[in-house]
Parts: structure tokens; sequence; C-alpha cells
């Protein structure tokens, strides 16, 4: 499970949201709404342990996730807003080589499928530096593909730059994602396909309900 306690955050003078607690069970898909510049990036960045958060702090599984560091970060999947890939690199290699440095099996067979999944099958072979940012958007979510293991996916804006059928696609594995158990936090701006029953955090007024269900907590 993942909880948010009371968390604030403060970026220069500005306040982004303060008092925001939440939990995510085991099965959740958890997206993250409001306005451009209400915090949804920062939210992630917390949640992911890449920023620390002016007040409050982040549970995984009961724990403060700056006690468990490298064990919540196997536990991690995390797509943020930049893609985090190699120019010097090929697409095949973006993929197998990151899905290494998280501790995650996988073969360049793997890999290339994965490129498939995207719509990059073709490119497997071409540096990144060749790639338009659109592609190379691509290459960053087909890691995905070799983290089903990670129970904790965060993303942001996952289905940009993706044509229909990539985008189906995503929502598919985020959908099973969802139905092994796995918690899947994202935002999105995008009209996608999320799964039937989605927890919505709105962080304009720190509601939270499950879309089409009862409302969860205010």
């Amino acid at each position: 499970m993942l909880e948010a306690i009371d968390l604030e955050c403060q970026r220069g003078d500005r306040l982004l949201f303060t008092g925001l607690s939440f939990r995510a069970e085991p099965g959740t898909c958890l997206h993250i709404a409001g306005a451009n510049g209400a915090g949804k990036t920062s939210l992630q960045r917390i949640l992911c342990g890449l920023l620390q958060p002016t007040a409050g702090e982040v549970r995984w599984k009961g724990e403060p996730i700056r006690k468990l560091r490298e064990e919540y970060w196997q536990a991690l999947a995390y797509v943020g807003h930049l893609n985090g890939v190699k120019d010097d690199l090929s697409a095949e290699e973006n993929v197998f080589f990151a899905a290494g440095l998280a501790g995650r099996a996988g073969t360049r067979d793997e890999a290339r499928a994965a490129l498939g999944e995207v719509g990059l099958k073709g490119f497997e072979d071409l540096h990144a530096r060749k790639l338009s940012q659109g592609q190379k958007r691509r290459v960053a979510l087909a890691r995905l593909f070799l983290a089903q293991g990670a129970p904790l996916w965060i993303l942001d804006e996952p289905f940009s730059a993706l044509d229909v059928r990539g985008v189906s696609r995503l929502a598919e594995l985020i959908g099973a994602h969802q139905g092994r158990g796995g918690i899947v936090v994202l935002t999105t701006h995008q009209d996608a396909p999320l799964p039937t029953k989605v927890q919505r955090l709105d962080l304009g007024g720190h509601s939270m309900v499950l879309e089409g269900s009862e409302a969860m907590s205010q």
C-alpha cells in the first residue's frame, strides 16, 4: 500500500499543496488531476523519493520510503516528464540496459518486443539521437513491458506522443497491472481509456473520488 501523510510542497515562494493525505491500495489506478501548476509532477516526484516534501511523509507498506530507499526503488517503475533516454545507445539498448540498472531481468528479444508494442518496430537498432522526441517518449514507455514485476508504477503523462494503437496497448498494460494487484499513479490530460474504476485525486480541491462509484475521501 502507498500512503501520503499530510504532505506539503512549497516551491520557492509558492505553496502548491498542504495537508494532502491519501492511500492507494493494491489494484488501484490513481489519477492525479489538476490545472497546470497545481503540483502534479512535484507530487509524483515526492512519491518517487526524488523530491523531499516541505512537510509530511510517504509510506510504502507502512514504512517511510526515506528509510526503505533501495528496497522501495526496486518496487517502483517511474516514467517521468524527462525520458531518461541516452542518445549514444540504440533504442533496444536503452530499454535493455534500463531494465538491468533497475535490477529487472530481461532479454534483448524482450526489449525489441517491447519497442514493437509502442510502435517502434524497425527502429530497434537506431541510435536514440536520431529519434524524434515522440519516439524517445515511446522508448521510455517501452521499459514498462519489462517492469511488470514492479508493484508500483508512477507515470507522468504516459499517453503523450502515442498513436491510437499505442494508447490502447498502454491502457491494456495498465489495466493488466492493476488486475494483478499492482498500483498505478499517473497524470494525463488526454482522454485515454483508463480502467473502469479509477481513483481521481484533484489537487485543486484535494478531493478524492472513485470514478464510476461512490466518493472515497475528502
